[in-house]
């Protein structure tokens, strides 16, 4: 009796360690958590209310940049354009999407030939941003965020 008594306090004693509870802090989840996120890829991309019904990820870009560089262009053809000589460029917009839906221009990149022959294509640009529908910000693990993306626009003037 006197064996199994020690051989029980024995396996007590020796068992304990598997009931600790390892204590897991919540910074250490959230810093695990942050290391699983690609912060470089969106769950949807922002989009207009045209694009809203594709499925595809990839298809709801594609419609969303091209919605954008239509209306531009369209904008810019409504325009009046005298150059003296023949344009063929491609203007690479910066753009931001706020987490309201707001488009911002961070950069135009313009050759300096096209500024010279259209000194006002910033302007006409600009203005033809003004008037874009209303824009659905990216979402990211189901919250509405900033996105960044650069779009080229090909100008095209004889």
């Amino acid at each position: 009796m006197k064996q199994i008594a020690v051989f029980l306090l024995c396996f007590m004693l020796a068992s304990c360690q598997y009931f600790d509870i390892e204590k897991t802090s919540s910074d250490a989840i959230l810093k695990k958590e942050l290391k699983t996120f690609n912060w470089k890829e969106l769950d949807s991309y922002p989009s207009f209310k045209t694009c809203d019904s594709l499925q595809s990820k990839l298809d709801a870009k594609q419609c969303f940049e091209t919605t954008l560089a239509n209306h531009i262009s369209s904008k810019l053809q409504e325009k009046t354009i005298i150059v003296t000589q023949d344009i063929n460029d491609t203007i690479m917009l910066s753009l931001l999407i706020s987490e309201k839906g707001a488009l911002l221009i961070n950069a135009i990149e313009i050759d300096s030939i096209t500024t010279l022959e259209i000194p006002e294509i910033k302007h006409l640009i600009s203005e033809s941003l003004n008037t874009l529908p209303t824009i659905y910000p990216a979402i990211k693990r189901g919250q509405q965020v900033k996105s960044q993306f650069k779009l080229p626009i090909v100008l095209q003037v004889n």
